[in-house]
């Protein structure tokens, strides 16, 4: 698959260096060109460098991978996305509080974009996590379009993750403000602590329930 890269950040460099591995042609673009290139030049075989729209315009999927403030700049210079599967990784979330600065972050891509299909995914974890061989997660993905997130569904087969099904683009805002919220536990405050302790193992989380309370629950 050619995927295109809007970006030649951390987590541009962690997903992109995953999917070259896996034989995937790569072409990462930025607004510097030569920052490109040397991203794809640390990435090695299946990657290229260049522009914004050199990216969209070669990328089956496109991964949307700056940060939040850049992001409505950087889609504007990438151009028509018109029928691209676009892979939202973004979080506009940040130190010291950890608020959300933008909710619904991926429904505000779609307008910003509309022929584009975007899917949530990627944006619960450090660019650390992506770099290990495979991730040691789940990857929850959020998005309207069915053949759209099959597409991603594979990239996320292909890292050795498991896709987690999350529902429309419309709880696409529910998994930003997962990660906005796990993020101020993990780091904020004066005692900071594992998000992961907050939720029991299912065998726990489910005792006790019935076939139509869960069934109920999960709606």
């Amino acid at each position: 698959m050619r995927i295109g890269v809007l970006g030649a950040g951390n987590m541009a460099d962690a997903l992109a260096t995953q999917w070259a591995r896996a034989g995937h042609e790569v072409l990462i673009g930025a607004r510097t060109p030569d920052k490109a290139a040397a991203l794809a030049e640390r990435i090695g075989p299946g990657a290229t460098g260049g522009g914004l729209r050199e990216a969209a315009e070669f990328g089956e999927a496109v991964l949307l991978a700056v940060r939040y403030e850049g992001v409505a700049d950087a889609l504007r210079q990438a151009g028509a996305l018109d029928g691209r599967v676009l892979i939202d990784c973004t979080n506009a979330t940040g130190p010291p509080d950890f608020t959300l600065k933008r909710p619904a972050m991926a429904r505000w891509i779609s307008e910003l974009v509309p022929g584009a299909r975007v899917v949530k995914a990627f944006n619960l974890c450090h660019e650390s996590v992506w770099r290990r061989t495979p991730p040691p997660v789940g990857v929850p993905l959020c998005g309207d379009d069915p053949e759209a997130v099959a597409v991603v569904e594979r990239l996320v087969r292909e890292m050795g993750c498991e896709p987690l099904h999350g529902g429309g683009l419309d709880r696409a805002g529910l998994l930003e403000a997962s990660a906005a919220f796990a993020l101020g536990v993990y780091f904020g405050g004066p005692r900071p602590g594992d998000p992961r302790e907050m939720f029991p193992p299912i065998e726990i989380a489910t005792e006790g329930v019935g076939p139509i309370a869960t069934e109920s629950a999960s709606r």
